[in-house]
């Protein structure tokens, strides 16, 4: 018997599959590419001829998409990112006292102590601070993401280029290349660019303590590893699964859930074939005039959402 965790963010979706033990059996990386509902489908196409709906006995959800995604599959537990890195990190070891975590669009610090999340904050604004901000670098160098770790390791040198913004750095990575600089240190230099960013600003005035999980994509950077031990003075650890670890909190939450209620609310597989469609109108209810989203399966409404008040959220979906 499995769970699934999906993880819908904005730049990648990712779903996962345990067992019973919480043990990995399969995962997907998918970009969500602006359409969630597609990626979900199109992740769910793939799993679809590997296992059957009776085999499922729990579904979780979280990132920015998550409640869309509950919608969609039948979610048994709709969490946030916080929660579902933080369950996750702590199944692999409960003496983590802090994660770094940092994606293709935002990044988040989650501190805890003895178990229980104490503080956390997330990017809201600034683009150097994120994936995304190393991609953009990594294709005006004309290198693939996937090597700047192995760049960045080969510097002897600490060249400083500008971090506190995307635009001011690519403008002094450029003034660095003119100047004569390899690729091997300037790639080192955005690496510390973007942890001295991500400590100024998501992680500032926090309490960071080891035992240190660093998760999200970005982690597979090395680069970005030696970056953080530098830069805090403490060995940084990554774990395995260390790029779908909201999706593995979600799984997890999902099994929590169904133990205690005894069933699913999984839908089936069947939805990668499934005709999904999202119409919206404004409440007049009150001045805030929210623009409310209907979630449709087949003509038939499956869930609201975007309503500030919950007048509409709160509405019971026709099943």
């Amino acid at each position: 018997m499995y769970y699934i965790g999906v993880d819908v963010g904005s730049v990648s979706t990712d779903i996962v599959i345990v067992d019973e033990n919480i043990n990995v059996v399969d995962k997907l990386y998918l970009r969500t590419m602006g359409k969630p509902i597609k990626a979900i489908q199109e992740g769910f196409g793939m799993l679809k001829d590997k296992y059957n709906d009776k085999e499922i006995k729990g579904v979780g959800t979280t990132g920015s998409g998550r409640t869309i995604s509950s919608y969609i599959i039948g979610g048994d537990a709709v969490k946030n990112e916080i929660t579902a890195h933080a369950v996750a990190a702590l199944h692999l070891d409960k003496d983590i006292r802090t994660i770094i975590e940092i994606g293709g669009q935002d990044s988040k610090i989650i501190l805890l102590r003895e178990g229980i999340v104490t503080d956390f904050a997330m990017n809201t604004v600034c683009a150097a601070g994120t994936g995304s901000f190393l991609d953009r670098q990594a294709e005006r160098l004309g290198i693939a993401i996937e090597k700047f770790g192995d760049y960045a390791l080969k510097s002897e040198m600490h060249l400083r280029i500008a971090g506190r913004c995307a635009v001011f750095a690519e403008s002094d990575m450029i003034h660095k290349q003119q100047m004569g600089y390899n690729d091997c240190d300037i790639i080192r230099g955005l690496c510390d660019a973007l942890v001295r960013n991500y400590l100024s600003n998501v992680a500032k005035g926090k309490d960071i303590q080891s035992k240190i999980f660093f998760q999200g994509g970005v982690a597979a950077n090395k680069g970005m590893k030696r970056a953080f031990e530098e830069n805090l003075g403490v060995s940084v650890e990554i774990p395995q699964n260390y790029n779908v670890m909201g999706a593995i909190g979600a799984a997890m939450l999902a099994k929590e859930a169904t133990d205690i209620r005894g069933k699913t609310n999984f839908k089936g597989f069947s939805i990668a074939d499934r005709e999904f469609e999202t119409k919206s109108f404004e409440c007049s209810g009150c001045s805030n005039r929210c623009e409310v989203a209907e979630i449709m399966d087949n003509s038939k409404l499956i869930g609201t959402l975007g309503d500030r008040c919950g007048k509409w959220g709160n509405r019971e979906a026709v099943s």
